[in-house]
C-alpha cells in the first residue's frame, strides 16, 4: 500500500498511487513498508540478466500487478529494441571505481529506464482502477526527462502528454530532441523561466482542487511522468542491485562487502532510488550526491537548511539546474520515521517562505547516509580532459561533475570503497561543452550543433547514438513558447477547455 508524505490521503494500491502521479492534495506516495532482501537474495542476483533483477524488485512493490503483467511490461521496455545489447553497462574507469551507464535507452539519458517501462504500467493501472478519463500527463524537464517522456508515452491510447522546458535553458540536442518528436499525442511547450517555474505551475495545477474538478467534468484526469511520480521512481531502483551484482560478478568485491554510489542528481530522484536499495538491505556504504553550481544540496546537506532564495545559475550540466529538488520530501519522510507533522511543516515553509531548516538529529541521520559536494563549470570541463586523457573514456557533463564530486569526496575523507558513479547522459547529448573541454572553445568557433557532433565523433572515436544522428534533418513539430504565468492557460488551450 501507498501513503502521502503528508497524511492527507488514504493508503491506495500502487495502480492507485501511479495514475494519480501525486497525492491530489499535495504530498508525494511512498510505500507503507520498504520490502528488505536477505543477504542471500541479494547474492542470488550475481549473474542475472537486468531483466530478471528488475522483476525480483519491482514484484516487491507492486502487489496488485500479477508476475505475468509485470514480466509483460519489463519485456515490453527492457529489450534490444530500446537498449541495444546491454541495459545498464558498468565501465571500469580504474581499479575500485566504476561508471555505470545509465543512457543506452533511446533518448540517451539515465531517464529512459523508468519511462521505457512506465507507460505500460501506467496503462494497467488505467484498467485495474477502471479510469475512464483521458488522462493528461504533465511534464516539467530541465533537459532530459521530457524526451524520455515523450517517447515513452507517444500515440499510447487514452493518454496526452504535455512537456513543458525552459526558453534556452537546455542544450539545442535536447530541444531539438523535444521539438521533433511525433505522435498525435504529444505537446511541447518552451517557458520563459527556469525550470523550476514549470516545475511549480505544474505542482499549482495538480493541487487546484476546483480545476480538478473542472478538467473531471470535461473527462481528463491528470497524472505525472515527473519523479514525483513512484512509478517513475521504483524502476531505478533496479539497476543499483543490478550494478552491484555486476561487480560482485566481475571479482573487484566479494558478495556481501559495501560500495558507494555517486550521483549527479538536481530533483533528488536518482538518489532517492539508490536510498531505497539500501533500505532494502544493498550493501551501500555512502550515497555521494553531486551537485553543479546550484549547489541547494550540498548546503542543505552540510548546513541542515534548505535555501531556494538565491542566485540561480545556467550551468553546463542544465539537467541539473534545480532549485526545489522535489524528491527530497520523500527521504525526509523515510528518515524521520513517517513524521508527517515535521514534513507538513517543512514544506509550508519552504512554499510561503523559500526555506526551512531540518532539527539536529535529521541532520545527524542525513549525514550517516550521504556526502555532498559539488563541482563547478570549471571543474567539469577539467574533468572531462583529465578522465579522456588518462582513461580514454568520455563523459558528458553531469557524469563529470560526479567524477569531481567523488574526487574531492575521496581526498576529504580518505575513504577507498568501490566506488560506482552513475553516468546519467551520452556524452553527445552535450557535445558543445565536451569539445570545448577535450580541445578548446576555438573548436567550436563557426560550427553548429551538428558539426559539433562530428567534431566530436573525430575527437573520441566514440559511435554516435541512434537516437542523436541527423536530428537537424527532422522537421520541428512543437514551435509554442510561453511566459511562466501561462502554463495554465497553455493547459486550457490544449485540451479544448474554453
Amino acid at each position: 500500500m501507498y501513503i502521502s508524505t503528508r497524511g492527507n490521503f488514504d493508503k491506495v494500491q500502487a495502480a492507485e498511487a501511479i495514475k494519480l502521479g501525486m497525492v491530489p492534495a499535495g504530498g508525494l506516495f511512498v510505500p507503507e513498508q520498504i520490502p528488505t532482501l536477505s543477504k542471500d537474495e541479494i547474492n542470488s542476483m550475481i549473474g542475472l540478466r537486468y531483466q530478471e533483477i528488475a522483476k525480483k524488485i519491482i514484484r516487491l512493490y507492486m502487489s496488485d500487478y500479477s508476475t505475468d503483467e509485470i514480466t509483460q511490461c519489463i519485456l515490453n521496455a527492457y529489450n534490444e529494441n530500446n537498449f541495444g545489447q546491454s541495459i545498464a553497462p558498468l565501465q571500469r574507469l580504474k581499479d575500485g571505481t566504476y561508471i555505470l551507464e545509465l543512457w543506452h535507452g533511446p533518448t540517451a539519458a539515465f531517464k529512459d529506464i523508468a519511462l521505457q517501462i512506465m507507460p505500460h504500467f501506467l496503462s494497467l493501472a488505467l484498467k485495474k482502477v477502471k479510469a475512464d478519463n483521458e488522462i493528461v500527463i504533465l511534464v516539467a524537464t530541465s533537459g532530459d526527462t521530457g524526451k524520455a517522456a515523450l517517447e515513452g508515452f507517444k500515440n499510447v491510447p487514452g493518454i496526452k502528454i504535455i512537456v513543458f522546458y525552459p526558453y534556452e535553458g537546455v542544450s539545442k540536442v535536447q530541444e531539438l530532441q523535444m521539438s521533433t518528436t511525433d505522435g498525435d499525442n504529444t505537446y511541447v511547450v518552451a517557458v520563459k523561466g527556469n525550470f523550476d517555474d514549470c516545475q511549480n505551475a505544474i505542482k499549482d495545477i495538480f493541487g487546484d482542487e476546483g480545476y480538478n474538478q473542472v478538467l473531471n467534468l470535461k473527462g481528463f484526469e491528470l497524472s505525472s511522468a515527473n519523479s514525483i511520480n513512484w512509478g517513475r521512481l521504483l524502476p531505478q531502483i533496479v539497476y543499483y542491485f543490478s550494478a552491484y551484482a555486476d561487480i560482485c560478478m566481475s571479482g573487484d568485491i566479494k558478495a556481501g562487502n559495501k560500495v558507494n554510489f555517486v550521483v549527479p542528481t538536481g530533483n533528488f530522484g536518482n538518489i532517492l532510488a539508490g536510498y531505497y536499495a539500501k533500505q532494502m538491505g544493498l550493501p551501500i556504504n555512502k550515497l555521494v550526491c553531486a551537485s553543479n553550481e546550484n549547489k541547494i544540496l550540498t548546503d542543505f546537506f552540510d548546513t541542515g537548511f534548505y535555501n531556494r532564495n538565491r542566485s540561480f545559475f545556467t550551468t553546463n550540466s542544465p539537467s541539473m539546474d534545480i532549485l526545489i529538488s522535489s524528491n527530497l520530501e520523500r527521504f525526509l519522510f523515510e528518515i524521520t520515521n513517517h513524521d508527517k507533522d515535521k514534513i507538513n511543516q517543512w514544506f509550508t515553509d519552504l512554499r510561503e517562505k523559500g526555506c526551512f531548516e531540518v532539527d539536529r538529529r535529521t541532520k545527524k541521520i542525513m549525514e550517516e547516509i550521504l556526502w555532498a559536494g559539488f563541482a563547478t563549470e570549471e571543474n567539469t570541463l577539467s574533468t572531462i580532459k583529465e578522465v579522456f586523457e588518462s582513461n580514454d573514456y568520455v563523459l558528458d557533463t553531469h557524469t563529470a561533475v560526479g567524477v569531481k564530486v567523488y574526487q574531492d569526496y575521496v581526498e576529504k575523507t580518505g575513504d577507498n570503497t568501490c566506488t560506482v558513479v552513475t553516468s546519467t547522459a551520452n556524452p553527445y547529448k552535450f557535445n558543445s561543452a565536451v569539445v570545448e573541454a577535450i580541445k578548446d572553445k576555438e573548436a567550436l568557433y563557426g560550427k553548429d550543433e551538428f558539426q559539433i557532433l562530428d567534431e566530436l565523433h573525430l575527437l573520441t572515436g566514440m559511435e554516435i547514438h541512434p537516437g542523436l544522428k541527423d536530428l537537424d534533418k527532422r522537421q520541428v513539430l512543437h514551435e509554442l513558447v510561453c511566459e511562466k504565468n501561462q502554463i495554465r492557460v497553455i493547459v486550457d488551450e490544449i485540451l479544448q477547455l474554453k
